[in-house]
């Protein structure tokens, strides 16, 4: 790392001051006109498009909490690692851990990020009546420490970086990366972690000048691809698609530094493997969703072929899938641009039991809430982040949304305000907090509505 270079990390460790949660977002601002809220009305992406003239105007009363953050170049993949300040945190301020990784116009130019976000505040409330000089003065003071804050540790990591997933095995934290070398890499984070928590540890490690250092890397898919998941029941074992359609399982060795790979992939699919979710409660079990439009479910105690398949899932390719952590089920997301949901104990039909078409363009992220198992968040290329909830029945919604009868009553909420975006996950310690990624940044927030 360049001297340039270190004076870059030590301003992008302060990128999250500048970007605090104010008004000014990439594409939605909070301007109250002179009319006040005349002529203000209720934009649903896909029912009406915006007309000349027309901005998006964010109402911050449907927020509890909202920011956004950019970490130069995009990282169009990333996961939450979980820290050990509780679970169920509820109140404001709260902080995160992420590992992401960048997709920068040049392969030297990568890296692999670890970031460290706190003093998320919720969004404020509105202020009663006037006041006086003295009080405004007051909450000046009061919104500079409210101003969210950033540490960021990165390592070059020298090809663009197609997907990151993370877990933790005992002390370590680790980081699974597939990238345009055509490799899975496995790093440890753990310098990362010590340096976005200790001043003195983040001098210590820009004054390495380190580049990212795989702990274990495996050649033998021999093509790139984007489809890795780690095991939630097996620590250390993992799964690994490629775009010519193998699938690699991984198990770990003892000594936490290596994992042997049986060089016999499972490969029932017949194009490029999209993504991979293990099972939550079955060890041995995992999913897969193809460009060859279908979903399977594997055992690997039996390879090389899938117990079970969707053969025609969606009608182009099947881009993410997400398995539910307490239910028998499984969410599906395809370039059609129409999210599925299977019944697992049914899928031998073939028929998913709920299919919802909100999204114009190709589904790009979809997961399940980690603590509300009827509800779901989804990310397409049309710019938008919708959640919804299974456990509301069918009704009319323009009760709702005055004006509006076209909607499913499923759907929660529509988040908008980004370009181009790649990946949504719920925090697991957070409950109802969500971090999307896109071309623009980072936005981390939290509906009304979950």
């Amino acid at each position: 790392m360049s001297a340039r270079e270190e004076d870059t990390l030590g301003e992008e460790e302060d990128v999250m001051e500048g970007m605090d949660d104010n008004d000014e977002g990439v594409e939605m601002e909070e301007e109250e006109g002179a009319d006040g809220e005349e002529g203000k009305k209720v934009y649903i992406p896909g029912i009406e498009p915006l007309q000349p003239g027309e901005e998006l105007d964010m109402d911050r009363s449907a927020y509890r909490m909202y920011h956004e953050c950019q970490t130069g170049a995009p990282c169009l993949s990333f996961d939450v690692l979980r820290d050990g300040e509780g679970e169920g945190r509820e109140h404001f301020p709260v902080s995160m851990l992420l590992c992401a990784g960048t997709q920068a116009e040049t392969a030297l130019s990568n890296r692999l990020l670890v970031m460290r976000m706190h003093n998320l505040h919720g969004t404020q409330k509105e202020k009663e009546g006037e006041e006086s000089s003295d009080e405004e003065s007051d909450d000046e003071d009061e919104d500079d420490d409210k101003k969210p804050k950033m540490e960021l540790a990165m390592l070059p990591h020298y090809a663009g970086i197609n997907r990151v997933r993370v877990t933790r095995r005992g002390e370590q934290a680790l980081a699974a990366v597939w990238s345009e070398k055509g490799q899975v890499e496995i790093f440890d984070l753990r310098d990362q972690l010590e340096a976005v928590h200790n001043s003195a540890a983040m001098a210590a490690f820009i004054k390495k000048k380190k580049e990212a250092t795989a702990l274990f890397s495996f050649s033998g898919h021999m093509t790139e691809g984007f489809a890795v998941d780690w095991s939630p029941t097996v620590p250390g074992r993992l799964v690994s698609g490629d775009c010519k359609k193998n699938i690699h399982v991984w198990e770990p060795q003892e000594g936490g530094t290596s994992w042997q790979i049986d060089q016999r992939p499972f490969s029932s699919h017949s194009k490029s493997v999209e993504d991979l979710q293990w099972s939550p409660t079955e060890a041995t079990v995992f999913a897969s969703c193809s460009v060859d439009q279908s979903i399977r479910i594997w055992d690997i105690r039996s390879p090389p072929n899938s117990m079970l398949a969707a053969n025609e899932a969606h009608s182009s390719d099947v881009n993410v899938i997400s398995w539910n952590r307490s239910e028998p089920f499984l969410i599906s997301g395809g370039d059609d641009g129409v999210l599925k949901v299977w019944d697992l104990r049914q899928f031998k039909t073939g028929q998913p039991v709920a299919n919802f078409k909100q999204h114009s363009a190709p589904i790009t992220s979809v997961e399940w809430c980690p603590t509300d198992s009827s509800v779901f968040a989804a990310s397409g290329a049309d710019d938008v982040v919708s959640q919804w909830d299974l456990s509301v029945e069918s009704s009319d919604v323009g009760a709702r949304v005055e004006g509006v009868k076209d909607l499913p009553s499923q759907l929660l909420f529509l988040h908008q305000g980004q370009s181009e975006i790649k990946e949504v996950h719920w925090h697991p310690q957070i409950p109802g907090v969500m971090i999307s990624t896109a071309l623009s940044g980072f936005n981390i927030f939290r509906t009304i509505s979950v």
